[in-house]
């Protein structure tokens, strides 16, 4: 029987530890070119509410003729 080894995921064979440790470090580095560059949000797909209720700088009522 392969050897288990106990991760924060559970028990599980080497090869998925190794494979979860690796979508981690991908994960992570994501996250930080996302925050560095500001281009999105991954987890919260929403505007902040700040934005929201002071606007950002759309006037959707006075677009028109």
């Amino acid at each position: 029987m392969a050897v288990m080894i106990h991760s924060k995921y559970g028990y599980e064979p080497p090869e998925w530890v190794q494979a979860d440790a690796r979508l981690d470090r991908w994960y992570k580095d994501k996250k930080r070119r996302a925050k560095q560059h500001g281009a999105f949000r991954l987890e919260n797909k929403t505007k902040p509410v700040y934005q929201v209720l002071q606007g950002d700088g759309f006037n959707l009522e006075k677009k028109g003729n």
